[in-house]
Formats: C-alpha cells, structure tokens, sequence
C-alpha cells in the first residue's frame, strides 16, 4: 500500500475512534458532536452575536446542517435567537445560560477524556503531531 494512503486511512481510523469517545461522553447530555461544536464556539463569541453563516464557518464539520443544529438546539433552550437590532433581517444567536452550563459540566470530563486518549504520547510528541497537522489543513 502506498505510504500516502496507509497515512489517510490511519488519520481517518484515529479520527472515527476519537469521534466515538467523544460520542459516548456527549450522548448522555442528549448532544451530538455537532451541536456541542456549535456551543463551544457561541461560548467563544463571550456574549456577542454570532450569524448562521459565521457559525458554519467556523464548525468543524462544515456539511453540517447548521440551521437545523441550532434549531435543536433551541427546542433544548441551550441557545437563543433574536432580530439584530441594525439589521433587522439578520438574525443573532448566543448561548443560553442552561447552554453554558452544560459546556462547564463538560468540560472537565472532555478535557479528561482527551488527556487519556492521548496518553501514549508526551508532550513534545503531541507538539509535532499538531504541527504536522497543521501543516496538512493548512
């Protein structure tokens, strides 16, 4: 096999056994990977408005459905949505208070899960490995 593909398979294998892991701490909390991105990053915004479209950029997985996702997560009161003020047809959303604390009950699991995902590398292989990364999607 050559060595570029055995690379992107790995990188696709690691991703999904990832995804999974984290899938196991969210489904719980009745959230998918999606939804807990789009939290995160209205989190992010620290009370500031952020648009559909500035969230779909921004989203890991940009094929995401971003209305729909906000949608859900408004049904669930995690996020709210209001008429700009300036622009009355552009449309704000924020992170709700109940939104914001399941992010804090999240994060110290999240972050844990991380960590134990990846313990087998130290700290200055973990430095290279994003650098590589980066260096791909970038």
């Amino acid at each position: 096999m050559d060595l570029s593909t055995k690379t992107v398979i790995n990188l696709m294998y690691t991703s999904r056994l990832i995804e999974e892991h984290i899938m196991n701490i969210l489904r719980p909390c009745d959230l998918s990977a999606q939804q807990y991105n789009v939290l995160r990053i209205l989190r992010g915004q620290k009370n500031n408005p952020c648009n559909v479209a500035e969230l779909q950029s921004r989203m890991i997985d940009r094929s995401s459905n971003t209305t729909r996702l906000v949608d859900k997560l408004l049904t669930k009161d995690l996020v709210k949505r209001q008429v700009c003020k300036q622009n009355r047809r552009k449309i704000e959303l924020f992170i709700t208070t109940k939104g914001l604390a399941i992010l804090e009950q999240l994060d110290p699991i999240i972050l844990s899960a991380n960590q134990e995902i990846l313990a087998t590398l130290d700290e200055t292989q973990l430095e290279t490995l994003n650098t590589y990364l980066n260096t791909i999607h970038n």
